[in-house]
């Protein structure tokens, strides 16, 4: 038993917490899209901790905003523009609440050119947590895809003789 799953864990997550889930990474990619510090932290537990790949881990609700407001004001350059999608969730209920994994792509916009681009893909392994009936990030861990090791590929790698392998 839990607070989160009274009657037991679940084998599969409920529709409604897969909306309410998925809001909650709405409401991350609206307030860090915008600059909306509420919106932001309103999608994380207060002891959360955030994994950002080019900041590192933070935890609490001070230390996510302030790597947050690092991110939009000392990098606004490449900030400003940015839209966050998530797709393809794998929602695993447990005991303390869910285990969510998903690919992410970063759309932006340039704001100097007026141009339009991928600036980045991944994967996100996160887990949540259901506090006063609201799904909350616990930990959120960004695994952008840089190099070929970022990659999460499972089965054997065969690609010959391709530029920068390894011999």
């Amino acid at each position: 038993m839990s607070a989160t799953w009274p009657n037991g864990v679940p084998a599969v997550m409920p529709a409604q917490d897969r909306g309410e889930i998925e809001e909650t990474y709405a409401r991350y990619a609206w307030g860090i899209d915008l600059a909306d510090k509420e919106l932001a932290l309103s999608a994380f537990a207060e002891d959360a901790s955030f994994d950002h790949l080019w900041q590192g881990r933070v935890s609490g609700h001070a230390a996510i905003l302030k790597s947050l407001e690092d991110l939009w004001y000392s990098r606004q350059h490449w900030w400003l523009g940015r839209h966050h999608l998530f797709n393809h969730f794998l929602m695993t209920p447990t005991v303390e609440g869910a285990s969510v994994r998903c690919f992410f792509q970063i759309i932006q916009f340039n704001v100097d050119y007026g141009t339009n681009f991928v600036f980045g893909i991944g994967t996100r392994i996160d887990t949540l947590r259901k506090i006063h009936g609201r799904w909350l990030f616990q930990t959120l861990e960004v695994n952008a895809w840089r190099s070929l090791a970022d990659v999460p590929w499972k089965g054997d790698l065969v690609m010959k003789d391709r530029p920068g392998a390894p011999k």
